[in-house]
């Protein structure tokens, strides 16, 4: 395969996460889709294949940790004056905002991070550079 078009169709497999933006779960679905029709082409678009699936299976997996972490918080913060069925209290205290103001920088940090990666990603797999994408599990060997 020509290099050219070899660096062009692993920066693709790379920058296909962005699915994720359009269709639910888009951001594994897409990659592994490109992987599978792209890994017999060259062991360079197998490997960046691989590398963009895990990661991306990775994130995921990180960000519903996330949320699982958060659910408990949320709950405590809404439940903690609800003495019985018929008094309701609903109560924000300043503990509770910062926990939410917290779990939402965390949140938001995450999601930015993760879109600097697949854009650093495609682009080094653009200049025909092996990229490895930091804390990715390997689901995919």
């Amino acid at each position: 395969m020509k290099q050219n078009s070899q660096n062009t169709n692993a920066f693709l497999l790379h920058i296909s996460a962005f699915a994720g933006f359009i269709f639910p779960f888009g951001h594994i679905i897409t990659p592994l889709i490109a992987w599978q029709t792209l890994k017999d082409r060259s062991p360079f678009l197998d490997e960046q294949g691989k590398e963009a699936v895990n990661f991306n299976l990775s994130y995921t997996l990180y960000s519903f940790i996330l949320t699982l972490t958060f659910i408990p918080f949320a709950l405590g913060t809404f439940f903690r004056n609800f003495n019985n069925f018929d008094n309701f209290n609903f109560n924000f205290d300043n503990y509770n905002i910062l926990g939410f103001i917290g779990f939402g920088t965390a949140t938001g940090i995450i999601y930015l991070v993760g879109i600097a990666l697949v854009i650093i990603a495609s682009l080094k797999a653009k200049e025909g550079e092996n990229y490895k994408y930091p804390f990715t599990i390997k689901f995919i060997k």
